[in-house]
């Protein structure tokens, strides 16, 4: 969970606009390291954190494979936040998927985080490290586990 509030933390002090999205949602899920690589046919991996609220109420796994021209590999912090609550209802079912025309915004420093929430879900990234030519988050899949009652 650490991980998650750190890279929480690092989308805050790079956009601070996010800040008040983040705020008003319901909900929001943060994979603090997805890495992604492809040579022609790739693939996405990463473990995240699901908060209702702000409170951690449990993990999401993220998998995309992908076909077409991309060469490369990288790593990238991915955030969704949720519009409402029905939104994160739905995530929480598990087996969730973005469609192939899913988009994502790059948080930046000195631009506006806006959020374009496509079926209730904002996606925001942040490049940890590594160049890759190409970005869309469209065929992402979520599975998604409730912490265990205490």
């Amino acid at each position: 969970m650490r991980d998650a509030d750190t890279a929480l933390g690092q989308a805050r002090s790079v956009n601070p606009g996010f800040d008040s999205i983040i705020r008003n949602a319901p909900g929001y899920a943060v994979f603090p390291t997805v890495g992604k690589g492809g040579m022609g046919i790739g693939g996405a991996y990463g473990r995240g954190i699901v908060y209702q609220r702000g409170v951690p109420i449990g993990f999401t796994d993220v998998s995309q494979g992908t076909v077409g021209a991309q060469i490369g590999g990288q790593t990238y912090t991915q955030i969704l936040v949720f519009e409402d609550t029905h939104a994160l209802d739905r995530f929480q079912k598990g087996n969730y998927e973005f469609s192939a025309q899913a988009t994502a915004v790059a948080l930046q420093s000195g631009t506006g985080a806006n959020a374009q929430f496509r079926d209730g879900v904002a996606v925001f990234t942040m490049a940890e490290k590594g160049l890759m030519a190409e970005a869309a988050v469209g065929g992402q899949k979520f599975s998604y586990e409730a912490f265990a009652s205490r």
